[in-house]
């Protein structure tokens, strides 16, 4: 049955431990826009963050969500929220608020309510921001311990950066994030440099629609893609260019889609890696769920975050355990 819904939405700001670089610029802190849904007994929570990469700012998502506002008055469902908006942050605010109200109405986990088995810890990537290669080694230093850690490049002198990173964590496995920052005449050379230090995974080497290089060489190391991927339609076209996808519930549209699309990625051969923007436990909570069957797991945004919100994702040292009912789910 369709139960009229009232919806308020709020934006956050949540200091960023020092800053946060990538090629594209840095900030210091991370913005993000929560919606809750009541039928007037039970609540439910999503948070996303506007993404202006994709054309998104708080105030478009923002209006983006209260535009629903009197659909959801009329009953609008999780189900008819799929074509009611269209991928991006907006509709993951909403879809994920949908999954934690049906979890608190039914007073049953959203794993049950997906079909999914329960889910376990999982072993995730910490990001080291974009700098110089020995601001880049220090960081790596100090963290040389955790089990994986994702290296933020995308700027002149790149095979210097990763050498120096990896001479800092040894042991380290490691993934590289360039954030369409190479292009056609230096992606040969930085991806054998990031070879040569063993990483096992490169996002998003060059633009998006730009790409047509990767299906033109031989890459020595497994290629994902990030901003060329959204939802399940961007599949199309990804295939001899790229190894694995990025799933990010912001860009998919939410959990609802990122589940398909995830099952739709790993039939079409490619890899999968559950990645995140930088945000609090509520943004990553679903992630989780969806990250159960990922091969590499990127969820460490409330790490990077000065303070996480209350009843936050447990995480210690590289493993985050799933959400407790408290926070969403």
């Amino acid at each position: 049955m369709k139960l009229p819904l009232t919806l308020s939405v709020a934006v956050e700001r949540w200091p960023i431990a020092g800053s946060f670089a990538i090629s594209r610029g840095a900030k210091t802190e991370a913005v993000v826009v929560v919606a809750n849904l009541s039928d007037g007994k039970a609540r439910g929570r999503g948070e996303c963050v506007p993404y202006a990469r994709y054309g998104e700012s708080v105030d478009s998502v923002t209006a983006a969500i209260e535009a629903m506002r009197q659909n959801l008055a009329d009953g609008l469902t999780r189900i008819g929220l799929q074509t009611a908006m269209p991928p991006g942050a907006a509709r993951n605010a909403l879809d994920c608020a949908f999954w934690d109200l049906e979890a608190k109405r039914s007073g049953r986990p959203v794993h049950e309510l997906a079909g999914l088995p329960a889910p376990h810890a999982l072993t995730t990537a910490f990001t080291i921001s974009l700098g110089d290669p020995a601001e880049m080694a220090k960081a790596a230093e100090n963290s040389a311990g955790r089990a994986l850690l994702k290296i933020k490049l995308g700027a002149k002198d790149d095979a210097a950066r990763i050498t120096a990173v990896r001479a800092a964590a040894p042991k380290t496995t490691l993934i590289v994030d360039a954030n369409e920052g190479w292009n056609d005449d230096n992606l040969a050379g930085n991806l054998a440099a990031c070879a040569a230090a063993g990483v096992v995974l490169v996002e998003q080497p060059l633009p998006e629609g730009r790409d047509s290089a990767l299906g033109r060489i031989a890459r020595p190391i497994p290629v994902c893609a990030d901003e060329s991927v959204h939802d399940r339609e961007s599949l199309v076209g990804l295939a001899g260019k790229y190894d694995a996808v990025n799933i990010k519930l912001d860009k998919a549209g939410g959990l609802t889609e990122a589940l398909a699309m995830a099952a739709d990625a790993e039939r079409a051969g490619f890899a999968v890696m559950a990645g995140c923007m930088v945000a609090t436990s509520l943004a990553m909570a679903p992630a989780v769920l969806m990250a159960q069957t990922a091969r590499f797991v990127d969820l460490d945004g409330p790490l990077l975050l000065a303070k996480d919100r209350a009843d936050g994702l447990r995480y210690v040292d590289s493993m985050v355990s799933p959400p407790a009912p408290a926070l969403w789910g």
